[in-house]
């Protein structure tokens, strides 16, 4: 796929403004990731600009964003360096997509996955106590869409998602809420390595428990339920990770 950074041969540029600067910063964001710059020096702004055909401007801008993420710092006299990995800010989407779209890790799917468990049941006990009709309708919208997917009338991955994002949101706590772009993010993976162990879709029978138990507003049974259906996915993960990558 051609670049959108690069001057076409037929002399037409893409749209300017944010668009170039974006295409900028996941072009490097990506570069910086995979390693591309643990053996050179990352390129001076003037550097890029000349390689990629951009403004100054829009280097700059890439670069400051770039270095908002953890990804790079500017140092005076040194110029701007990569940052180490344990800088970075893994709960940015674009840093976490870039991660997961290197080489794939089961480690790192792991890892999602046991922070999932450290959050997503504690959201499913708060939605219990303090979902309002609206976002228990979203659940049930949610599960809907999953039973869809089941007979081939809609997207396994978005459905999947969607009831995830929807408990979050439940749970009326704003930090909690915040997880909706990561777990969205990271779950696109998750759920197609899980679905590709299995050979089926995820069970829908476990996530109307967890729909089920937030509309009796039973907190205790929402949390266990959620919880015993990320554990499934721990587990899978465990047993099957180093014989299916």
């Amino acid at each position: 796929m051609a670049s959108v950074l690069t001057t076409l041969a037929d002399g037409v540029r893409p749209e300017l403004g944010r668009n170039l600067t974006y295409g900028l910063l996941d072009n490097l964001g990506r570069a910086i990731v995979t390693g591309r710059f643990e053996r050179e020096s990352f390129p001076t702004e003037a550097e890029l600009a000349k390689q990629h055909g951009v403004s100054r401007s829009v280097t700059r801008e890439a670069v400051k964003m770039l270095t908002a993420k953890g990804l790079l710092s500017a140092r005076p006299r040194q110029g701007t360096v990569v940052q180490p990995t344990t800088s970075w800010n893994l709960f940015d989407t674009d840093v976490l997509r870039w991660l997961l779209e290197r080489q794939f890790s089961v480690e790192l799917l792991k890892q999602f996955n046991q922070l999932r468990v450290a959050i997503e049941p504690e959201a499913a006990a708060l939605a219990a106590q303090f979902a309002g009709e609206d976002d228990l309708q979203r659940i049930d919208q949610g599960l809907g869409r999953m039973e869809a997917a089941d007979r081939g009338l809609d997207d396994t991955l978005e459905s999947d998602i969607a009831f995830h994002v929807a408990i979050l949101r439940a749970s009326r706590n704003p930090f909690y809420a915040q997880f909706r772009d990561v777990v969205g993010t990271a779950l696109r993976t998750s759920i197609r390595f899980t679905n590709r162990i299995k050979g089926r879709t995820a069970s829908v029978a476990d996530h109307a428990a967890v729909r089920d138990a937030i509309m009796a507003r039973d907190p205790d049974g929402a949390r266990n339920a959620m919880r015993s259906l990320i554990g499934d996915v721990l587990d899978l993960i465990e047993e099957k990770g180093d014989t299916a990558v």
